[in-house]
């Protein structure tokens, strides 16, 4: 189908959207600091930034789940802007919060552009129920908007038909997040464990669909957000911790883990991140020795 077939159908688009309905579409400029750290000193680290932070009001404990399905070329174009590092570079995807199980033509969930300009990380979306965005995103049809959405509903048709997208690869994985407070209030901190996705099923609602990790399941990422500047005590926090700054992008190690390209100095290799190894079980007899030197020590 071409564009000017597919925006033919526009449906009621040009109709004046009343005043008083909120928008649908959301956008936010930020920039992103990634770690990459063992699930038991992520949640180290959430409870020490706790003091100073407020779990994001949609964080339940025990976090949430985030499902992403990315649209990409039959060339991987998207994933190879990433790869190369083009200062300019964007993807598309279909993002839904929560329980697969729940999945239904009626859900809501996020059609997103998130695209990368120098260091700064931008991000576009409409809210749209799921059959809705099947049909602009897979089917390729205009779907119906308002006159403020017509310019991202455009773009994403656009991107669809022009570059032949279709679905390459669905992520998904267990998020908490907190928020700053007080003079921190552009803060946001995510801690993502369990990455796992799939390289085919691609409808969020398939049942029995198998996922396999794309990062070590004792792994997670820690994803610092921020609109301006880091706060300086998260900084230090960083520094104290010994954390380093990672390239990863979960799209990225989608795609080399299920062999769509080659395996690139992006890709997390699960042998650099060993399993820890579980202390031994003390006997009372080893026990006892064991605390010895701390008894004398401590008379």
């Amino acid at each position: 189908m071409s564009l000017s077939e597919a925006t033919g159908a526009r449906g009621s688009s040009a109709e004046e959207e009343p005043l008083h309905v909120a928008s649908r579409l959301h956008a936010f400029n930020r920039f992103e600091l990634k770690y990459l750290v063992p699930v038991e000193q992520a949640a180290e680290i959430r409870d020490e930034l706790a003091e100073r932070m407020d779990r994001d009001l949609h964080s339940p404990v025990g976090g949430y789940g985030v499902w992403s399905l990315y649209y990409d070329s039959p060339q991987l174009r998207f994933y190879w802007e990433k790869i190369e590092g083009l200062k300019f570079r964007r993807k598309l995807r279909v993002r839904h919060y929560g329980d697969l199980d729940l999945v239904s033509d009626e859900s809501p969930v996020c059609v997103e552009i998130k695209q990368r300009v120098n260091r700064v990380t931008q991000k576009r979306r409409i809210t749209l129920p799921y059959a809705v965005a099947r049909q602009l995103c897979d089917a390729r049809q205009m779907v119906e908007h308002t006159p403020k959405e017509s310019p991202f509903v455009q773009e994403v048709l656009d991107l669809v038909v022009r570059l032949d997208l279709r679905p390459t690869a669905i992520t998904g994985y267990q998020r908490e997040a907190l928020v700053g407070r007080d003079a921190d209030t552009g803060l946001r901190v995510t801690f993502d464990r369990r990455i796992r996705g799939r390289d085919r099923d691609f409808h969020f609602g398939t049942p029995g669909a198998e996922n396999r990790f794309t990062l070590p399941p004792h792994m997670s990422v820690m994803e610092i957000k921020v609109n301006e500047r880091t706060p300086h005590w998260i900084t230090d926090l960083a520094a104290r911790r010994n954390l380093s700054l990672i390239r990863v992008s979960k799209y990225v190690q989608s795609v080399e883990a299920f062999g769509l390209a080659p395996r690139s100095v992006f890709h997390v290799r699960e042998e650099d991140c060993p399993p820890p190894v579980p202390l031994p079980t003390p006997t009372p007899e080893r026990s006892a020795r064991d605390d010895a030197p701390l008894k004398a020590g401590a008379q």
